[in-house]
């Protein structure tokens, strides 16, 4: 009879990351609070939803560089409470969303608002041209 096993190099990497992370290793995620973004496309243009709680519009930063759309947030609070043991107490929160454009996009109409936390951009685009067809001319004889 023959004890062969397979060996299987992942098991023991797994056996590592439980030695080291636990059994959850993404625990340490579970409490941060990740914004979300959403990006369709809707009546010949493409719509970016960036949901932004806590976020002011003038901690908003758009705008397109190298054919993408840039949105960037970020935000900073500072209190002073001398009746506790703190004197500072600060905390920052920051935002940041890279989106290559399509070749159609018309830059120069995206429109954006802020409503109830939610950023809305919409970037219209242009159709594209119809692709021009090539006759083949037959062999002359």
């Amino acid at each position: 009879m023959s004890n062969l096993v397979r060996w299987d190099p992942f098991a023991e990497l797994s056996a590592l990351q439980k030695q080291f992370f636990g059994d959850d290793w993404l625990s340490p995620l579970k409490g941060v609070n990740v914004p979300t973004t959403d990006v369709y496309s809707q009546d010949n243009s493409l719509l970016v939803e960036a949901h932004l709680p806590n976020f002011d519009q003038k901690d908003i930063n758009i705008q397109v560089e190298d054919g993408a759309l840039v949105i960037s947030a970020e935000r900073h609070e500072k209190a002073e409470d001398k009746s506790k043991k703190y004197v500072v107490r600060e905390s920052s929160s920051s935002f940041y969303r890279r989106i290559v454009l399509p070749k159609q996009a018309d830059a120069e109409r995206i429109d954006a608002h802020l409503e109830d936390g939610v950023l809305k951009v919409k970037v219209p685009l242009t159709p594209l041209p119809e692709p021009k067809k090539i006759t083949i001319a037959a062999k002359k004889k």
